[in-house]
């Protein structure tokens, strides 16, 4: 079955967690014990109902505090498709999170209380997910049963938030009115709400289109690792093991190998199972080459007229991810793709005010959760294409050298001028 990870967002107390409890218990998608152990932790907080959020809000703290702190992962599946569940924070404090939780969406749910509206926080996480380009959207405009299941307020939030999306180039949204607490529009259309004629929450989700998210144009396969067995039977055998990131490979194909750029031609397509025809994101494969290439770990197989772009000058967003903070001459290890190497911040154009969508571009410096503009320097030639072209190719991560502690995350636009 064809599988979607979607994520979560929305301020505080929006009802996320409660959402995603609603919909894991609606779908019978939770143990016995689980709703047992919920049930008995419910009664001991004097509660007159079973509260839900406590299914994935699993730490200590977010239990005291009835917030969410860390990322929580959840899977379940119906008879249609299977889910990843990435329940992100909603608070400022745990932006790095949200962005952590939400890279490898390919939906996001954006929650919004109907009582107060968008807020500050609405409108930050809107920014996040279109800036790691998830592909679709959904609006839950929550606590529907505290504003008396009113069609205007929905309406009006509605309005509001494609004023946001219009300015954030957002390509597919989808507004669903709903009561998590009750589960009106979760999984079961609701009987409160007639007016709303959509389809309810896991039904779009079973039933939005995904399979052309992918690129399918581009061919990207970043090499993993050499495959060459020490075994009489295979003693000839040579394959180049990874992860299909970009368009569809298949016996016959003429290939480039990045950086050298030696040419080729691919001898088989293998998986797990043995040769199959074709191989397509995200599988992961072991490509052998007619010829007998100098190629490793960190290398990139593509088409010779269709290839990444070989540069060592980076011009990407970033998000800060720990307290000291970014300048402009940190020197960080950079690791995109399977390649990892050294770089150098060498400046910061600007920082992204996440709530009013305002550039500072007299900031100096980037700390904890912050968002902006830097341009980089690598010590060797990186293999790339812009994020929104294509999301693994697109994206690195920068590490602390001393520790290898992951300190940020990042989206590349283009390539800098050196």
């Amino acid at each position: 079955m064809e599988l979607l990870r979607f994520s979560t967002a929305g301020s505080v107390d929006d009802g996320k967690s409660t959402l995603i409890g609603r919909l894991l218990y609606d779908s019978k998608a939770i143990f016995e014990d689980q709703l047992e152990a919920v049930e008995r932790s419910s009664r001991q907080r004097g509660l007159e109902y079973t509260n839900l959020a406590l299914l994935t809000d699993g730490l200590r703290a977010e239990r005291e505090q009835g917030i969410t702190i860390d990322v929580a992962y959840r899977y379940f599946a119906t008879p249609k498709r299977k889910f990843i569940i990435a329940d992100t924070p909603g608070h400022v404090q745990y932006t790095r999170n949200m962005v952590t939780g939400a890279s490898t969406a390919d939906l996001a749910i954006v929650l919004v209380d109907a009582r107060k509206g968008l807020l500050e926080q609405s409108r930050r996480h809107a920014f996040i997910a279109t800036l790691l380009h998830i592909p679709h959207i959904v609006v839950c405009i929550n606590k529907m049963d505290l504003v008396d299941w009113n069609e205007e307020v929905y309406e009006r939030i509605k309005d509001e938030f494609r004023a946001i999306a219009t300015r954030l180039e957002v390509a597919d949204v989808t507004f669903i009115p709903v009561s998590a607490l009750h589960g009106d529009n979760v999984v079961d259309r609701s009987v409160n709400m007639p007016w709303y004629r959509g389809l309810p929450l896991l039904t779009h989700l079973e039933e939005v289109y995904i399979a052309s998210d992918r690129n399918l144009i581009d061919v990207r396969f970043p090499v993993q690792y050499v495959i060459r067995p020490h075994s009489d039977a295979h003693h000839d055998y040579r394959g180049y093991a990874g992860q299909v990131a970009g368009g569809t490979l298949k016996a016959g194909d003429e290939i480039v190998v990045l950086p050298s750029g030696l040419t080729s031609r691919i001898a088989s397509v293998d998986s797990f199972d043995g040769p199959i025809d074709e191989a397509f994101p995200p599988m992961s494969v072991t490509i052998r080459l007619t010829d007998d290439l100098d190629v490793s770990r960190g290398d990139m197989i593509c088409r010779p007229h269709n290839h990444a772009e070989v540069t060592q000058d980076l011009d990407a967003m970033v998000c800060w991810m720990v307290d000291r903070p970014l300048r402009a001459g940190t020197k960080l290890a950079l690791k995109h793709t399977t390649r990892t190497t050294r770089a150098v911040v060498r400046e910061l154009r600007y920082r992204m005010d996440i709530n009013t969508l305002r550039r500072d571009e007299v900031a100096d410096s980037l700390t904890l959760n912050e968002i902006g503009r830097i341009t980089l320097r690598t010590t060797t030639p990186v293999m790339v294409d812009e994020y929104r072209r294509n999301r693994t190719t697109g994206s690195f991560i920068l590490m602390d050298e001393a520790t290898n502690d992951t300190v940020a995350a990042g989206m590349i636009l283009g390539t800098a001028l050196s």
